[in-house]
């Protein structure tokens, strides 16, 4: 294996991790990890994969001997083959399954007096023992492992609590009272012990916890199946244009440049903009909406969206690792390997938990000894406590939530970048909204021509752009978008702030500010104009005067349009206790417009990005808990100031990188639904790891006090990992707002 480690600066890799059976595992591969001189590490459980920051001068082999040192096996991700993925699985059903069918003969004849027979205890010892071996071989495998390197984990509690009950039925069986023909046991479930056999313990409970981690695997794996068809989303392969000759090429040998032809029904190769043809691109796969989006010359296209009706030639744009679907992955995958706050905390709990666990059964086993002098009810206290104690469900209470949550984000549309996000997101009081871009579509369009009398609208809306056509003013794009065909205007000159001037078949036109159009070419407004002016800009929209050869002719009201979805955003923010606070450094009179139109009570216009970001500030000295959402280069200061920036996913690049959050749709509606995803994913981790605590915490007790059966134990124990992974998954089930 090649060293990939810069020698420059800080490497960050990913280590597919193999071998881990429980929280306990990963947390002494993070602890190991992060020995190494300046190295960082953050493993999951739930996606078994390290995240690991490696100064310069150490290796990826060295990280992976590291963790090999340790148990474990470590290795750069590769892609697998679909049959592949589960292979663990198929080893745990073929365990289960013939665990179960060994086993059930074995709790029949124990707890049934009336099915027992002379010499019923051999048999069922026959078929005890592969199960006590070979089931519960991954259990002693991985406790083996631990233990050699002075290590204990939730497997050292089931080996031990397997091998006790196995070692002391063959004692009682070989030299005990157990051993004579026509013994019967009496089990009592709860509370209850055998007299001297404990081989349906062995053998019920290594069911159980082998069916419990098998439904755990399988749950886990379902959670990470977007994962893996996000990254089977893609095209693999393109056709080409080089020098006038086509050919398919694989997606990995695009360079940025290359012009590709994209079929009806193929899906996108790459990121580009489109040069030639006009179709209809079905983006649902990325995006999740269903209508189509129309493209012509000039649209920009995502890689992995499928071309509808119309041929297409695409210039490639950004290529491999910098597509919006590799972008998107990558955030993906960095929110469900990070770890929140509370995660640490269970991290650093579950680290003391095994050693005290089999502490407290020792205590257990003498204490009964020294109280009672009871032996078979002190082994059945101990072997309980150690079965019980599992701290699955604290490990995987966490990283499944959180596997689950950003995952049903990514679904809509949600990136979220880190695990601790989920924290920012639970106190937010106020969330400073940009007005271009976020709350408005951000695409000027004319509202209306207003003509003096005598005059022709339309012309006068032609005649204005001919002038404005050499501009890419927003403006100007806008009045030259709402004519069919535009002239050509000679002697073009612009005015900065002010307007521009130009010759249009031979006249003198001006278009601009009616105060520059005063001043500089003594051209006064007629009363009906100014009545429309000043509707125009009581309304919000932005009012410019068309004059020529000395006289006003018109005047254009062009407006920013209001997004759809923007007001019922507003006031789901709302329910939510969130404060909405419009940010623009728009003039006063069209931002008021806006935020009426849309429901929000607070504006603070004519702000730089300056003062944007001393408005995140403010509103934190006022004891909020602020979010910022924009799309901009002027945003992403105040993105990155706010507790939770969340970035329009149609906006700027620099945008999506100083926020928390990127709404794929750029819709202020995804706002109120990432907030309220984020808030439920940590209602999720929090009653998770309610559940983990208080479970450990009420069954540890009763089973050192007998109240409670190994086999009982087992079950619970299993049910609790389980129960654990199914609450997380109801994330799945979150709906946006309409």
């Amino acid at each position: 294996m090649a060293d990939v480690t810069d020698t420059t600066s800080a490497t960050t890799i990913d280590l597919e991790i193999g071998g881990m059976t429980c929280s306990s595992c990963a947390n002494r591969i993070e602890r190991k990890l992060s020995k190494l001189p300046g190295v960082e590490a953050s493993v999951n459980y739930a996606t078994e994969v390290a995240h690991v920051t490696l100064p310069q001068g150490t290796s990826v082999e060295d990280a992976i001997r590291t963790v090999e040192a340790t148990g474990y096996t470590a290795a750069l991700p590769e892609p697998a083959a679909e049959d592949d993925h589960d292979a663990r699985g198929t080893s745990l059903v073929r365990r289960l399954v013939a665990s179960a069918i060994l086993g059930a003969p074995v709790g029949v004849l124990s707890m049934v007096p009336a099915l027992q027979f002379a010499g019923w205890q051999w048999v069922a010892l026959a078929l005890t023992l592969p199960i006590a071996i070979w089931g519960a071989w991954p259990f002693h495998r991985a406790a083996a492992v631990n233990l050699r390197h002075g290590a204990a984990t939730m497997d050292t509690l089931v080996s031990l609590g397997v091998i006790a009950a196995m070692g002391w039925s063959l004692w009682a069986l070989i030299w005990g009272s157990a051993g004579e023909i026509g013994m019967r046991m009496e089990m009592q479930w709860f509370g209850g012990h055998g007299d001297e056999l404990y081989l349906e313990v062995a053998a019920i409970v290594t069911v159980f916890l082998l069916g419990g981690r098998y439904i755990e695997h399988r749950t886990k794996r379902s959670s990470q199946q977007a994962m893996r068809s996000l990254a089977r989303l893609g095209a693999k392969e393109a056709s080409v244009i080089r020098d006038g000759v086509e050919s398919r090429i694989a997606v990995t040998d695009l360079v940025v440049g290359d012009r590709f032809r994209v079929v009806p029904g193929e899906k996108i190769a790459a990121d580009g903009v489109v040069v030639e043809g006009a179709s209809a691109i079905d983006a649902s796969l990325l995006t999740g909406e269903s209508l189509p989006v129309e493209v012509t010359e000039g649209s920009e296209v995502v890689g992995a969206t499928i071309n509808g009706h119309g041929m297409l030639v695409v210039e490639a744009t950004r290529v491999g690792a910098d597509t919006e679907l590799s972008r998107i992955a990558s955030l993906l995958q960095r929110a469900q390997e990070g770890k929140a706050d509370v995660q640490r905390l269970a991290d650093r709990v579950s680290q003391y938990f095994v050693p005290t666990v089999l502490v407290l059964s020792l205590l257990s086993l003498v204490g009964w000894l020294l109280i009672t002098g009871d032996v078979p009810a002190a082994f059945t206290a101990a072997v309980a406590t150690l079965i019980i104690a599992c701290p699955c469900a604290l490990g995987l209470a966490t990283p499944t939530a959180l596997l689950a949550g950003t995952t049903r984000g990514a679904e809509l549309g949600i990136l979220i970048r880190d695990a601790r996000v989920l924290e920012s997101s639970r106190g937010i009081t106020a969330m400073l909204v940009d007005k271009t871009g976020t709350v408005t579509e951000g695409r000027m369009s004319v509202e209306s021509v207003v003509a003096a009398a005598g005059e022709d609208a339309d012309e006068a809306l032609r005649v204005a752009a001919a002038v404005e056509r050499a501009s890419e003013h927003p403006i100007a794009r806008a009045i030259v978008e709402a004519v069919d065909s535009v002239d050509v205007a000679t002697d073009v000159r612009a005015a900065q702030g002010a307007g521009v001037v130009g010759d249009v078949d031979g006249r003198a036109v001006q278009v601009g500010k009616p105060a520059w159009l005063a001043a500089d070419w003594s051209v006064s407004m007629p009363p009906e104009l100014a009545d429309a002016f000043e509707a125009a800009e009581a309304k919000g929209a932005t009012a410019l005067a068309i004059a020529w050869d000395g006289r006003m002719r018109a005047v254009v009201a062009v407006r920013d349009t209001v997004k759809a979805t923007s007001r019922a955003a507003v006031e789901r923010l709302s329910q939510l206790g969130i404060d909405v606070v419009m940010l623009t450094g728009d003039h006063e009179r069209a931002a008021q417009a806006v935020a009426a139109e849309v429901g929000i009570r607070r504006v603070i216009a004519g702000v730089t990005p300056a003062q944007k970001v001393d408005a995140v500030i403010a509103e934190q000295a006022r004891g909020a808990r602020v979010a910022m959402a924009g799309d901009g280069v002027n945003d992403a200061a105040a993105l990155a100031a706010a507790d939770l920036g969340l970035a329009m996913g149609t906006g700027t690049d620099a945008a999506q990188q100083a926020a928390d959050i990127t709404l794929v749709h750029g819709d202020l509606a995804g706002a109120a639904d990432a907030i309220a995803l984020s808030r439920r994913t940590l209602r999720t981790i929090r009653g998770n790891l309610f559940w983990a605590f208080a479970y450990n915490a009420a069954a540890i007790p009763l089973a050192m006090l007998g109240l409670l059966s190994p086999l009982i134990a087992g079950a619970a124990m299993a049910f609790s990992s389980v129960f654990v992974v199914l609450h997380s998954l109801t994330l799945r089930a979150f709906k946006p707002t309409a």
